[in-house]
């Protein structure tokens, strides 16, 4: 049973998170989903890729969310020419103490903004997998843990764009989500016009949370419950793109928790205690879909990961608690009552 203390905990969230919503969003302008995805990432304990073509507010948003909390900040600039030891760090050999001495990289931050992150080389992008997974940087046998809360907000453009690199698949597996910003509608971009003409949005924000609040508040959401039938539901989502001809590469069990974990945060931030089958709906295609590796007739047949994860969605029947699991309708069928995105 939930207790008192876990119930303010969870009110906490909802306003903690409203203040940094309201805050990313006045720099953002048009884009709430896109601002409420980001937040629920950070609460989850993930990472997040924006993937958009250039010019439509990727590092903006990703600067905004920084800003917008009280805790350090590196970015990371990334290029052809970039070291893995430029990320992690180096050891550097000291002459009066005559031994070596370990220089922290840049990853070492709470929140870390990696800008155009496939424009670099896949080794150097292979520099982020021990930080992003475990959260600890590894040298010369030495271990070195990174601060908490630790996120990585990444943007890359497509890789259609020249100069670009495709994300290794053990790379994007440790996003929990990818976020597309798209063009603003056109009441936004005016809106934007006026608030950008004259300076940077970002010259007058000012934290509106502390980091050991957003430490507080991921703890918070470990609590939310889930339900037998809807962790299912989400084993059942990850194990169709497992088997589904149109995919020659299905979401691994990573994708599965870090779906769970994100259902989570969004039943927290909706200011329940417990995660519905909407919330694992609601975020299936961010979650899952760049893990996911089209076979080569479905790209000849333009087929997007996005669309076969909507397809999944739809053809997987919506669990009910309440019934057993043999009452449960067959794959095939679709429930009355289903939801779709």
């Amino acid at each position: 049973m939930t207790t008192y203390d876990e119930r303010a905990s969870l009110a906490d969230l909802t306003t903690t998170a409203g203040r940094v919503h309201r805050s990313v969003e006045g720099v953002i302008e048009g884009k709430p989903e896109v601002v409420r995805l980001a937040l629920t990432v950070l609460l989850a304990e993930g990472h997040l890729l924006i993937e958009d073509v250039p010019g439509v507010g990727k590092t903006m948003l990703a600067k905004a969310l920084a800003r917008s909390i009280d805790c350090s900040v590196r970015r990371i600039q990334f290029t052809p020419d970039l070291l893995p030891s430029d990320i992690t760090g180096v050891s550097v050999y000291d002459q009066q103490r005559q031994d070596f001495e370990f220089k922290p990289g840049a990853i070492f931050a709470q929140i870390v903004i990696g800008d155009e992150i496939n424009r670099a080389s896949p080794k150097t992008q292979s520099a982020l997998l021990e930080s992003m997974e475990e959260r600890q940087v590894t040298m010369d046998g030495q271990t070195y843990h990174l601060p908490s809360p630790f996120m990585v907000v990444a943007t890359q453009n497509p890789v259609e764009m020249e100069g670009t690199y495709p994300l290794p698949e053990a790379q994007r597996d440790r996003f929990m989500a990818r976020v597309s910003i798209g063009y603003p509608s056109p009441a936004a971009e005016l809106r934007m016009l006026d608030v950008h003409g004259g300076a940077s949005p970002l010259d007058g924000l000012r934290p509106v949370a502390h980091a050991h609040e957003i430490v507080k508040l991921t703890e918070a959401v470990r609590t939310v419950h889930v339900a037998e039938a809807v962790r299912r539901y989400a084993v059942d989502l990850v194990a169709a793109t497992r088997s589904h001809p149109d995919l020659r590469l299905g979401a691994s069990p990573r994708a599965t928790l870090h779906l769970l974990r994100a259902a989570k945060a969004a039943a927290a931030m909706s200011g329940r205690e417990f995660a519905l089958p909407d919330d694992v709906q609601s975020l299936a295609v961010a979650v899952l879909a760049h893990r996911l590796l089209p076979t080569a007739q479905a790209q000849l047949n333009r087929r997007t990961a996005e669309q076969v994860v909507l397809e999944i969605v739809r053809r997987t029947p919506v669990p009910d608690p309440s019934a057993p699991r043999s009452r449960q309708p067959d794959r095939g069928q679709q429930p009355p009552g289903a939801r779709g995105l």
